[in-house]
């Protein structure tokens, strides 16, 4: 998943449990034993890229909302172990057919009652092509997916994927093109929620005041810029173990100020603790805090489609080794990240230690001689954009020093003032410079750090900013999917990876850990994926 803070973009990230024994404190407002004001906590996040739809939701920040409002067939624990959550069963013999049974009693905000029908109405929307869904490849796997994405400036003839079948309103049976054993981990992601019928009326003014089917219902609508109010869903089936009232999303531009505010007790949680923070926040905040690593990989990327000066791997080989992995891992972020040597998480199975070889070592004199042999870059310039309200202007800065320092270049690092800017521009196939960037799963496994990122049907609907297309990777990828066995799956996607490694369409800079806090107001939290898990949540 993308995200500036966390499989997503990250603008931050999180994979984690937290607990502390503290109790009261919290918001300015807080009243009454029961966390304050009524059980109401607030967090920080950025201002989502897009209006509240879960189909359209491929970052952190709107994904931590849309996470609070929708609940899908299942989800990660605070393991991260994928578990059934309105599934009753996901059943197959095959890994291609896979039937699947729900729970009863959920419904809508509105009343209405979430059937089989109401996934598969919102995956034929999420898939379809003409609706231009940020995550729209990862329903590649579902038998019909090319009749509903024909390619640019051609027609969709149907507009319904023919491997999804309502048995009947509790059952649902889903057609796969081939095998795919992580599907059930797959469903975990929230662009597989469902959608009620009220949606398809007016999907942009739905994405302003979304009426989900998960344990929160919005309070008002989307306030831009400033905040997004849910509120506990009375008639939620586990609404019983739902502690929380309510919760307050607060919008920040700048991470530092989101900082000032929880040791101010104006928010509860804080997801992503700015880089100023880092060497006092455990002092800071009382040790109410998490350290542990995360299933973040952080990037530079390069739009290698649309700007010819990056077209050669040996130009970004020699930019990646340039990089002094450790000195930014220890200077910049305090240890609260470690130097990336894989594309691949390293608490995800498949990663390999030093996966990346040569292309993520340290070594400037081979770095210039690399660079020179392979043309260099136009001007000797180059440009590094990032987004301001995610706290890397430290550490992309330091990147544009390192190059310009040991490659004999001119680095500038462009802030775009939010998460949101940056990703429309590389969406619009606008910007030219390198980008910094983060994934943070969807989903526990290996495919989800390769298809989503670096797919060829991932350029037009999807996460491929880069514009890469490696033929050998794409049926690498396909080899994987329809592997017999978990071991054989992971062998063909570590083929892939060692691609990557090879072409180096991005250069993996750190592994990223959570490093959050939270205020004396909540006693534990649990979360996963980067989502907070609401059930686990317990107050002071």
């Amino acid at each position: 998943m993308r995200g500036a803070k966390s499989a997503k973009w990250v603008a931050g990230a999180a994979v984690v449990a937290l607990a502390a024994t503290a109790c009261g404190g919290g918001d300015g407002d807080s009243k009454g034993k029961e966390g304050g004001s009524g059980g109401v906590i607030s967090m920080e996040i950025g201002e989502p890229q897009n209006l509240l739809v879960p189909s359209n939701t491929y970052e952190t920040e709107g994904g931590q909302v849309i996470h609070a409002l929708f609940t899908g067939l299942t989800k990660l624990n605070e393991k991260s172990e994928v578990v059934n959550d309105l599934a009753q069963s996901v059943e197959t013999k095959d890994s291609k057919v896979w039937t699947i049974k729900l729970k009863p009693g959920y419904t809508f905000h509105n009343g209405e009652a979430v059937t089989a029908k109401s996934f598969i109405d919102a995956w034929n929307y999420g898939a379809n092509q003409d609706n231009a869904q940020q995550t729209n490849p990862l329903f590649s796997h579902i038998q019909g997916y090319k009749d509903l994405n024909p390619g640019p400036k051609k027609k969709v003839a149907t507009k319904e994927l023919s491997g999804l079948k309502a048995v009947d309103d509790n059952t649902l049976q889903v057609t796969l093109d081939a095998p795919f054993s992580a599907f059930p981990a797959q469903l975990s992601f929230s662009a597989f929620s469902p959608l009620p019928k009220v949606f398809f009326n007016d999907p942009k003014g739905f994405g302003e005041a979304p009426i989900g089917n998960g344990p929160f219902k919005m309070s008002g609508k989307f306030q831009h810029d400033e905040k997004i109010s849910v509120v506990k869903y009375d008639k939620y089936p586990e609404a019983s173990k739902i502690e929380v009232k309510g919760v307050n999303f607060k919008i920040y531009s700048n991470l530092d100020t989101a900082y000032k505010d929880l040791l101010a007790g104006n928010i509860d949680f804080h997801i992503a603790i700015p880089d100023s923070a880092l060497a006092t926040y455990k002092k800071d905040l009382d040790n109410r805090v998490i350290d542990t690593p995360d299933s973040s990989v952080g990037f530079i990327g390069f739009p290698l489609k649309y700007n010819d000066a990056f077209k050669k791997p040996e130009l970004r080989k020699a930019l990646s080794m340039a990089i002094d992995r450790k000195t930014i891992s220890e200077k910049i972020f305090q240890g609260a990240r470690t130097p990336a040597d894989d594309f691949i998480s390293p608490i995800i199975e498949g990663y390999r230690k030093g996966a990346c070889g040569e292309a993520c070592t340290f070594d400037p004199a081979k770095a210039k001689a690399l660079f020179q042999q392979a043309g260099g870059l136009p001007n000797n310039t180059l440009e590094i954009g990032y987004n301001a309200d995610g706290g890397h202007k430290a550490w992309v800065e330091a990147v544009a020093n390192m190059l310009q320092q040991n490659l004999g270049i001119k680095v500038t690092a462009k802030p775009f003032e939010k998460f949101q800017a940056i990703l429309n521009d590389l969406d619009a196939k606008k910007y030219q410079g390198g980008f910094r960037m983060a994934w943070n799963m969807d989903y526990p496994n290996m495919e989800n750090y390769l298809r989503p990122i670096f797919s060829k049907d991932a350029i037009e609907n999807g996460s491929n900013y880069a514009g890469y297309v490696n033929e050998d990777f794409e049926k690498l990828l396909v080899e994987g999917d329809k592997a017999p066995s978990k071991d054989e799956a992971i062998k063909k996607y570590q083929a892939a990876d060692d691609i990557l490694t090879k072409d180096m369409p991005y250069i993996p800079v750190y592994f990223y850990k959570l490093n959050a806090g939270f205020s004396s107001k909540i006693k534990s939290i649990s979360v996963a994926g980067h989502n907070v898990l609401w059930d686990t949540v317990k107050l002071g």
